[in-house]
């Protein structure tokens, strides 16, 4: 009936397979968290790819932003401290250069077709023209 071990013995032993069964837990633990860990890096590194690139388109955007936004405060200060805005003098020349070739193909469109109008109304006056030959009398 009595135990011949010690009070001391047993609450050492309780100890030990209390902390036996605390560390097969925490191993079991730090398993399951280092594979969620591992899932979880994963998705992030993914996760950072696709920002990454969407940052860049942003990046992007706001560079071309940033660039309308200098040339418009360069315009008003210019506009401040009285000076006119310049010419655009590369537009107005390219635009000049588009007129001018648009006006050579129509130009050039309307003679072919003048001449085509030409051509067939004197194939129609030679089929049906009438020749007419005077008859003398004798």
């Amino acid at each position: 009936m009595f135990s011949t071990k010690s009070k001391t013995e047993r609450t050492a032993t309780q100890a030990w397979e209390y902390l036996t069964a605390a560390m097969a837990a925490a191993t079991d633990t730090a398993k399951d968290t280092t594979d969620k860990a591992a899932k979880l890096a994963g998705k992030a590194s993914d996760q950072s790819h696709k920002l990454a690139g969407r940052s860049q388109q942003l990046a992007g955007k706001a560079g071309g932003k940033a660039d309308v936004a200098w040339a418009r405060a360069n315009a008003a200060a210019a506009a401040l401290a009285g000076q006119k805005p310049s010419r655009p003098w590369g537009l107005i020349v390219g635009v000049g250069l588009l007129g001018v070739a648009v006006g050579w193909a129509v130009a050039t469109s309307a003679r072919a077709a003048l001449e085509q109008q030409a051509e067939a109304e004197e194939r129609e006056l030679a089929e049906t023209a009438v020749v007419v030959t005077p008859t003398y009398d004798n």
